[in-house]
């Protein structure tokens, strides 16, 4: 059985183009509730994303959305802007364990 060695993550951004919102859980919304981020909960709601054929969209105002809401660019990366927080699936995420991430391996 050959050894995996996890993969760091290079802050491409990639594994973050999605509608955040269809990968919070209730245990999210119950801990941010409990640590009182209504900021998290209010763009959550303000910001939800439809899909428009082939880009996301905010189901408020029809803005591009360029992937999920809590992602930045900063200093030639990306990051979190909630990352201490961030929702279970992202803390789970392995770096090259979906197709959409640069290090994927067959």
């Amino acid at each position: 059985m050959q050894n995996r060695v996890p993969k760091t993550c290079k802050r491409c951004g990639k594994c973050c183009l999605a509608d955040a919102n269809a990968y919070i859980t209730d245990e999210d919304r119950k801990r941010w509730k409990k640590e009182g981020r209504t900021d998290i909960l209010q763009m959550l709601e303000r910001e939800h994303a439809i899909w428009a054929g082939d880009h996301l969209i905010s189901s408020e105002n029809g803005r591009y959305l360029h992937g999920c809401i809590f992602l930045a660019y900063e200093n030639n990366q990306y990051v979190c802007k909630i990352y201490e927080t961030r929702p279970k699936t992202c803390r789970d995420y392995e770096p090259g364990s979906s197709e959409i991430c640069p290090q994927f391996r067959k």
